[in-house]
């Protein structure tokens, strides 16, 4: 289940980074190949005029057999690229380096290297060589073998690439699909979380009106927390039913939504050796506009966050507000808790990460949408320190 939350708040980054790697690959193995090529061709038009200007040297310096026997042992006859040479007309006359063996001079032969010829003349152009100006015959060299490979390794790399790329799209498909329904279970377990502790009293208020005579002023009392209760699950149907809808905003007393969601929480504050304190400190503010249901949802999990981030005895909340320029108000939740590390600052919001045990890690990046998404506001954070505290910010 870990791997699987990791791997979900990583796949974005992982398809972008994937996918540039890949873009990387391809162009850097192009051009490098493409390099090769036309050095190997270079290398190889060297040659062939090399041999050119022997051919053509033979024809006018006889004197020097030797060393014109030396030089195509051991330069001509060494070269890994074909060489034909042919007349003024363009008949082959001799050749090597084919798959035709050079002594063979039949009727077949020389069709087949006609055919090689041909192509060997879109891959190069040909070698004039001269007699006292004029042409007598023409050289012409294919591509080695070395370059014939090369040519096909970038179809080779992109079919690799390929398959690579189909593998990682199954994969992440494979992922977008646990994404899915790690959204869905985490949602229900959301909403039977939201739901189970209205249930849980009005349960107990229940048994309590069964088993005990109450007077009247007790009975007026249940019914009212039992009223509440009731109250709380509608809140909780409304919250669940607005995700997804369009936004419906109206101009609304920001601190009465706060306090709502102080007195809520403040009841219900952890009751072992620790000793809470859940401060309001409100500046006066205009009317804002909000979706009141999804802003106190907003508000109580940053809160709850905040009762969850201290591990000291003496537990310190401060809900905060005030005024920013240009018409924009802000409201601080701070706590004297553990603090977020440096390298987890970014991490905080994305669906799936948290740090406890149970956690779904989505009560953060649900805060941050209903913020950002529905209210046209931001949330983040303003500041923390390790041991000390951290201070979440909304801006509306």
């Amino acid at each position: 289940m870990q791997l699987k939350k990791t791997l979900y708040m990583f796949s974005g980054t992982l398809r972008s980074v994937f996918v540039l790697i890949v873009v990387l690959c391809i162009f850097a193995i192009h051009f490098y190949i493409q390099g090769l090529v036309k050095d190997l061709r270079k290398q190889s038009r060297d040659i062939a005029t090399f041999y050119a200007m022997i051919v053509q040297r033979l024809g006018t310096d006889v004197d020097q057999p030797e060393v014109l026997n030396w030089l195509f042992e051991n330069v001509v006859f060494r070269t890994n690229f074909p060489l034909v040479v042919t007349d003024s007309q363009g008949n082959p006359s001799s050749w090597q380096g084919l798959s035709v063996p050079d002594t063979v001079r039949n009727e077949a032969a020389i069709k087949k290297v006609e055919e090689i010829l041909k192509k060997m003349r879109q891959e190069n152009e040909p070698l004039p060589i001269t007699y006292q100006s004029h042409v007598i015959s023409y050289l012409y060299y294919g591509d080695s073998i070395l370059i014939s490979k090369l040519q096909f390794l970038p179809y080779l790399t992109l079919s690799g690439l390929g398959l690579l790329m189909l593998v990682a799209f199954l994969s992440f498909s494979s992922i977008k699909s646990s994404e899915q329904r790690f959204i869905w279970v985490g949602m229900a377990k959301e909403t039977a979380h939201q739901l189970g502790t209205p249930i849980s009293s009005l349960l107990g208020w229940l048994e309590i009106m069964k088993s005990t005579d109450l007077d009247a002023t007790k009975q007026a009392h249940t019914l009212m927390d039992m009223e509440a209760d009731v109250k709380r699950l509608e809140k909780v149907a409304a919250r669940f039913s607005h995700i997804g809808s369009a936004s419906h905003l109206t101009p609304q007393d920001v601190h009465a939504a706060l306090h709502e969601v102080v007195e809520y929480l403040r009841k219900r504050l952890p009751q072992n050796s620790k000793e809470f304190q859940l401060r309001e400190n409100f500046a006066t503010l205009p009317p804002v506009p909000l979706n009141r249901e999804l802003f106190e949802w907003a508000i109580e999990n940053l809160i709850k966050n905040a009762i969850d981030a201290v591990q000291r005895k003496k537990g310190l909340i401060e809900v905060t507000t005030g005024v920013l320029p240009g018409r924009k108000i802000f409201i601080d939740i701070s706590d004297n808790g553990t603090g977020i590390q440096a390298k987890r600052r970014q991490d905080i919001f994305k669906a799936g990460y948290s740090t406890k045990k149970r956690g779904w890690g989505l009560g953060l990046n649900f805060t941050k949408r209903i913020v950002e998404e529905y209210h046209n506001g931001r949330l983040f954070i303003k500041e923390t320190h390790p041991g000390k505290g951290t201070t979440m910010r909304v801006i509306l």
